[in-house]
């Protein structure tokens, strides 16, 4: 099977630190792939670097089959992906939410009408209906994270790149964000602090550690409660 995103012997350096050092990874398609480590691992700096917003020193990135070295061809797959970035308010600014589930949708060639019309399904569907006329600097951090992956998905996308998805979410839309992205049927990456989320999201895990990415298995301990961790392989 082709992997939809991959990147091999990736090497990347900042203020002379290797902070990607010969990084080597493969997503396949339904892929729900976790990736932990300490703060500072880099693991923002992997997800920047498949969405081709950071550019290797060495090392090769490829997006559906397609090797990636231009702005063109990072452009190209931009157009499959969804990146849901670390602060929400970094990715919101559309007056209104369906304003701004309706951008995306605009810049793959929908019109006017069809653009709001796939926003306003795709918040329906996400339970999210209610919340189409705010103002989108007014919505509560959970608010504000569902919104920004209602305008991912708005695009259809077949690789969501998640980086810390349950920052600012509460409980209640905690469990709806749960829900929503265990019902999204590609790929994704998903990094996270939170262990407890991403490992009932995840079909498998690795970490980021000292710039290398290793294998990680997803299993539970058995304490007086039960609780999911990652573990190196």
């Amino acid at each position: 099977m082709m992997a939809i995103a991959e990147l091999d012997g990736v090497e990347l350096a900042r203020d002379g630190r290797r902070v990607l050092d010969r990084v080597t990874l493969a997503l396949e398609a339904g892929d729900r792939l976790a990736i932990v480590g300490p703060n500072g691992a880099g693991k923002t700096t992997l997800l920047r670097t498949l969405a081709g917003l950071e550019r290797p020193e060495r090392g090769r990135v490829a997006l559906f089959g397609q090797d990636c070295r231009s702005e063109a061809e990072f452009r190209k797959a931009r157009r499959r992906m969804g990146f849901l970035f670390q602060d929400s308010d970094d990715q919101l600014f559309c007056p209104t939410v369906i304003e701004d589930v309706a951008f995306g949708p605009l810049n793959l060639g929908q019109g006017e009408a069809e653009a709001r019309a796939t926003a306003a399904a795709t918040l329906e569907r996400l339970g999210l209906g209610h919340l189409a006329e705010r103002i989108t600097h007014k919505l509560s951090g959970g608010e504000k994270r569902l919104v920004c992956l209602a305008g991912l998905l708005a695009m259809s996308p077949d690789l969501l790149l998640l980086d810390e998805p349950t920052n600012g979410v509460d409980a209640a839309n905690g469990a709806r964000l749960m829900e929503v992205l265990a019902g999204f049927g590609g790929a994704m990456i998903l990094v996270s602090h939170d262990e407890a989320f991403v490992t009932r999201i995840a079909t498998r895990g690795m970490l980021l550690s000292d710039g290398q990415l290793e294998a990680a298995e997803i299993h539970v301990h058995a304490h007086v409660h039960t609780h999911p961790h990652l573990h190196r392989a």
